[in-house]
């Protein structure tokens, strides 16, 4: 498996490999499929941090993260992150999770938020983001809306802003 930057090649395999990670069961397409397109037109974008999961030559992962706002400082949103269905439970998500961690390390970003599986998402050092003082952009997500401090992180707190295209879903 190789993790890398997507390419503009990509585009196509990265959304049909995000349809069928979220796919529902009469078929129709989920949410999050036009969602990485929309955040890829959109001024939130960080190329350094869209990356895939190749795996013989094809997409088997992708995962991003986007500009957001947190009580007036730049942050991160994670998502989404998907995995081909038949490469799922073979650690196709933990190397793009960290893979994508390091690379928002290494680029000084202070903070990761996502909403998701607390007990997924809490071995890569992921917790309730309220405990550092993160608000949510909906009180109802409750502890599945989660935050991960980098190293760059300096006790930012406040209101969490996603970029633009989440407010579509």
């Amino acid at each position: 498996m190789l993790i890398r930057r997507e390419a503009p090649d990509d585009v196509a395999a990265i959304r049909e490999v995000v349809r069928r990670a979220f796919a529902k069961p009469d078929d129709s397409d989920p949410v999050e499929s036009p969602l990485v397109d929309w955040l890829r037109a959109d001024a939130g974008w960080i190329p350094a941090l869209s990356m895939v999961a190749e795996i013989d030559g094809a997409v088997a992962g992708h995962v991003v993260c986007t500009r957001a706002d947190l009580g007036g400082t730049p942050a991160l949103g994670l998502g989404p992150l998907a995995v081909a269905p038949e490469r799922q439970r073979q650690g196709v998500g933990l190397a793009l999770m960290h893979a994508v961690l390091g690379a928002a390390d290494a680029l000084g970003e202070p903070v990761v938020v996502l909403l998701g599986s607390p007990d997924y998402y809490a071995r890569y050092g992921f917790r309730a983001a309220s405990d550092l003082g993160i608000v949510s952009p909906d009180p109802q997500w409750g502890r599945y809306f989660q935050a991960r401090p980098l190293s760059a992180y300096k006790g930012e707190k406040g209101p969490f802003t996603y970029a633009e295209p989440f407010s579509r879903l």
